[in-house]
This record gives C-alpha cells, sequence and structure tokens, in this order.
C-alpha cells in the first residue's frame, strides 16, 4: 500500500488537469446552455462548479449512448 505523501503528490498532477479541464468546460458554449436550461430544475447554483460538470457530462455521456 503506497503512503498517503506519495498517493498525494502522485494524485496532484491529475488534480491540476481536472480543476484546468473543469474550468475550460464551465466556460464552454455548451455547458452554459445545459446550465440556463437546468439550473432552476436541478437547484444547480447550490452546487460546486465541479458537481456541475459533473453532473453536465454525465447527462451528455447518458444522451450520445442512446
Amino acid at each position: 500500500m503506497p503512503h498517503s505523501t506519495t498517493a498525494y503528490t502522485e494524485a496532484s498532477p491529475d488534480h491540476a488537469i481536472w480543476d484546468s479541464l473543469k474550468q475550460a468546460i464551465a466556460r464552454s458554449s455548451g455547458f452554459k446552455r445545459w446550465y440556463a436550461n437546468h439550473c432552476e430544475i436541478l437547484a444547480l447554483e447550490n452546487l460546486s462548479v465541479d458537481q456541475q460538470v459533473t453532473i453536465y457530462l454525465k447527462e451528455t455521456l447518458e444522451t450520445l449512448a442512446y
């Protein structure tokens, strides 16, 4: 089992990539359109950007799966 400090250090680049990707997605026109259509229904304003983007990606992938 890796030492927790090692695991944290190894996870840091992934966290930085996700943070950058999450911000880019949140600025995209597709996300903004989705947010406008779902904001009240899902009470998105009460969620973090991380949670909002996660829901957006999940719904987008589910739509593409059809």
